[in-house]
């Protein structure tokens, strides 16, 4: 692997290789962060989406697919992916699953030695006809005011959050367990401020560690960071509460996970589940170098975080994407590091480095960039995932430009030492 390009991250002389390698396609659905997992000496996959979706057509495609190694399981063909048995999705005025779900991030219970115990953190998305609003608990979505989606001015925005679900047979079905984190209705950014085509507010696209006692969850957070109103509305106060940002919930609550979140607060994590805490400041973009709020479409934020641990540099790395305009286009990818192995300890949480950019694709939209790992003798043995790398992984992304919609790998990714 002589051909590389080296990045210095700016950490402890910590530095990333991506060397170029023969590119390798997916070749089924996926429109999130890839969930993989080992379940017994086989390794899964959990790409795809599910539900109801009234502007993008509802999904069927969230399935599993394995392999005795990841490279197997990574070239699947379609056929080859097995649908789970997922839990129904609800009329919309009842308790229960609505809209569309997307799995993110696989928590594997490590007291189960069959491995077959799994925790997926989804996104969710939903719209007002899907979560209605009731006045008397101000929960679901009105549709005052409701901003135009990522379709045009025929379709609407969808607002995403974050719940888990549990399975425990390895993947093969599933229960809902409720959503751990979610803005409320009056924090979406509405018409005639809402120029960015695809998120009134919410949070979504998690990435989950477990740190401690704790399952830390790394997300977007696209709402106003309190009561949104037109007239008082202001884009340094928007951008204030945006960007990635943290929450945690105790490992020992995952099978009553509902509500269970709490979110930093600046401080510490004390925040409710659907209140307004503060994002990672450092992970915050200043508005000298086109920073700024989600709603407006034409200033920069990050999204989408991948959070890893790694052996090789014992250290956590995050991967994310950049919105530069609006309906979500970015053609970077960019990578941030946390030398702070106890997450849980004073604010380590939110020290993470400035990003650097890894991967720039003029014309391109970049989303979901994961690490994943090799098929090395080491990373088989140590049965490694997208959730603890070593020293080589592989670099995956969905590339989109024009109706060409790929989710590829071009790179492998080394971690080291400035030689």
């Amino acid at each position: 692997m002589s051909d590389f390009v080296e990045i210095e991250t700016g950490v402890d002389d910590i530095v990333v290789r991506l060397h170029s390698t023969e590119r390798e396609v997916f070749g089924s659905f996926i429109d999130c962060n890839m969930s993989t997992a080992w379940v017994g000496d086989r390794f899964r996959i959990f790409p795809g989406k599910y539900g109801e979706d009234p502007v993008w057509g509802d999904g069927h495609e969230l399935k599993i697919g394995e392999g005795a190694t990841v490279s197997e399981a990574f070239s699947l063909p379609p056929e080859a992916f097995v649908r789970t048995s997922l839990p129904p999705v609800v009329k919309p005025e009842e308790d229960g699953l609505h809209g569309a779900v997307w799995f993110e991030s696989i928590y594997q219970l490590p007291s189960d030695p069959s491995g077959k115990t799994l925790y997926s953190l989804y996104h969710n998305e939903n719209y007002p006809s899907t979560l209605i609003y009731k006045p008397e608990t101000g929960e679901g979505m009105s549709d005052d005011n409701w901003p135009p989606g990522l379709l045009g001015d025929s379709s609407i925005q969808a607002a995403p959050r974050i719940g888990i679900m549990k399975s425990v047979d390895g993947g093969d079905s599933w229960e809902n367990l409720g959503i751990i984190l979610e803005d409320t209705n009056d924090r979406m950014i509405r018409l005639p401020i809402n120029k960015n085509y695809c998120f009134p507010g919410g949070v979504g696209d998690p990435s989950a560690i477990a740190n401690g006692d704790f399952l830390y969850v790394f997300y977007g957070e696209y709402a106003y960071p309190g009561p949104f109103s037109a007239t008082t509305w202001t884009s340094e106060e928007e951008a204030s509460g945006q960007c990635v940002s943290v929450a945690r919930i105790p490992l020992a609550d995952l099978d009553n996970p509902a509500k269970g979140a709490k979110r930093w607060n600046g401080q510490s994590f004390s925040t409710p589940w659907n209140g307004a805490g503060r994002p990672i400041e450092s992970l915050q973009i200043p508005r000298s170098e086109g920073g700024g709020g989600v709603s407006q479409g034409d200033e920069f934020y990050y999204w989408g975080p991948s959070v890893s641990w790694n052996d090789e540099l014992q250290c956590w790395v995050m991967l994310m994407g950049r919105v530069d305009g609006p309906f979500w286009v970015g053609g970077k990818l960019f990578l941030s590091i946390n030398t702070n192995k106890d997450l849980g300890e004073g604010d380590n949480s939110q020290q993470w480095s400035t990003p650097v950019e890894i991967v720039d694709r003029p014309g391109h939209t970049l989303w979901y960039p994961s690490l994943q790992p090799d098929d090395s003798p080491e990373s088989i043995a140590l049965k490694r995932t997208c959730l603890k790398l070593g020293k080589f992984s592989r670099l995956w992304f969905k590339d989109m430009a024009g109706d060409e919609h790929v989710y590829i790998s071009d790179f492998i990714v080394e971690f080291g030492r400035k030689s």
